[in-house]
C-alpha cells in the first residue's frame, strides 16, 4: 500500500537540510530518549546504523555509549546525509525500504523519527532484521497516531466548514498494537512497543506550522489537496486552533507522541519460552487454592 509519496519526503528534508541543526529540538530529545534504552545494555556494538539520521543528531548525542567503535548514518534524502557525514564519519544515501547493506552486517540499528515515513513498514523492519547479526539489537522511535492530533482537529474542522470537503493534511500514523505485530512478523525476538508522549508549547499555531517545515515534516501523504492552502482556510484552522486549544496565556500545545520499538535478531542465546506442558509444579500449588475441573467451571450460575 502506497500512502506517502517518497520523492516528496526526499524534497522536503534537502531542502530542510540546509537550517535543521536550528530546528532539531525533538530529534535530539527523542535521541536522548532512544539512548537511554540503550545504556540499559550491558554489552558493546562494535558496528551500528543510523537508520534514517538526519543531519547526525543521534550520532553526536552517542559520545561513546554503546561501544560503538564505526557508525554508518544513512539518509533518504543526500543533502541529510552529507550533512551527518560532516559530524560522525561514514554517511551515505539511502532508502529506508531498500537497504543497501548485506546480510548480518551491523551490530546495532538505531532510527530516530524516521520511519514514520516509510510506507513499506514490515518490508522496512525485515530488511534491518536481515541486517543485524545473530544477537544483534534494534532500537527505533518514530512518530505515533496521537501526533499533532490537535493540528488534525483544526484543519479538518476548518476545511470541512470552509471548502466543504476533507483531505488528508496530516500523515496517518501507526499505533503501539500494530508496531508489536509488525516486529513479530518481521521475525524479531522479544519485541516490545511502548510510547512516550512530547508536548510543546507554542506561541501561535503559524509558529508551528512554519517548524514543521523547516523540519522536513511537512505533508507527503499520495492523496492530500495538491497546491496551497486556501487562505480562509488557514486562518480558519488557526482560530480554531486557539480557540480549542489555548491556555490561559494564549499559547498552544503540539503533541508528539514517540513510539519506541526493541526487537533482537533471534540466537539461541538467547531466553526461550518453555514449551507448553513443560511446567514442574501447578499454578493452582503457587498461589494456594483449588483446582477446580474444566467442566466444573462451566457451568452456569442460578439467576
Amino acid at each position: 500500500m502506497t500512502v506517502f509519496n517518497r520523492a516528496n519526503v526526499r524534497r522536503h528534508r534537502d531542502r530542510s537540510a540546509a537550517d535543521f541543526d536550528g530546528h532539531d529540538f525533538l530529534f535530539l530529545e527523542s535521541a536522548d530518549r532512544l539512548l537511554d534504552r540503550l545504556d540499559d545494555v550491558k554489552r558493546a556494538f562494535p558496528w551500528a546504523l543510523d537508520l534514517g539520521c538526519h543531519t547526525g543528531q543521534l550520532g553526536r548525542s552517542l559520545k561513546g555509549r554503546g561501544g560503538i567503535e564505526a557508525l554508518v548514518q544513512c539518509d533518504l534524502a543526500p543533502r541529510m546525509a552529507v550533512e551527518a557525514d560532516n559530524s560522525r564519519g561514514l554517511g551515505l544515501a539511502a532508502d529506508e525500504e531498500a537497504l543497501p547493506f548485506g546480510p548480518e552486517a551491523f551490530d546495532l540499528i538505531l532510527s530516530n523519527l524516521s520511519l514514520h515515513w516509510v510506507n513499506d513498514l514490515p518490508g522496512a523492519l525485515l530488511q534491518a532484521r536481515m541486517a543485524l547479526k545473530p544477537d544483534g539489537l534494534f532500537l527505533a522511535a518514530m512518530l505515533g497516531g496521537d501526533t499533532l492530533h490537535e493540528l488534525r482537529q483544526a484543519l479538518s474542522e476548518a476545511e470541512i466548514a470552509e471548502e466543504g470537503g476533507l483531505s488528508p493534511r496530516v500523515s496517518p500514523m501507526a499505533d503501539v498494537r500494530d508496531l508489536g505485530s509488525l516486529l513479530q512478523r518481521a521475525g524479531f525476538a522479544l519485541p516490545v512497543v511502548d510510547a512516550d508522549t512530547v508536548t510543546v508549547m507554542y506561541d501561535a499555531p503559524l509558529k508551528l506550522m512554519a517548524d514543521l517545515r523547516a523540519m522536513g515534516e511537512s505533508n507527503a501523504v499520495f492523496e492530500a489537496r495538491k497546491g496551497m492552502t486556501r487562505k480562509a482556510t488557514l486562518m480558519a484552522a488557526v482560530k480554531r486552533y486557539q480557540d480549542v486549544f489555548a491556555d490561559e496565556d494564549g499559547k498552544i500545545p503540539a503533541t508528539f507522541q514517540i513510539i519506541t520499538m526493541t526487537g533482537w535478531a533471534p540466537d539461541a542465546s538467547q531466553q526461550q519460552p518453555l514449551k507448553p506442558g513443560s511446567a514442574e509444579a501447578r499454578l493452582a500449588e503457587a498461589l494456594g487454592t483449588q483446582e477446580k475441573p474444566l467442566e466444573e467451571k462451566a457451568k452456569p450460575g442460578l439467576g
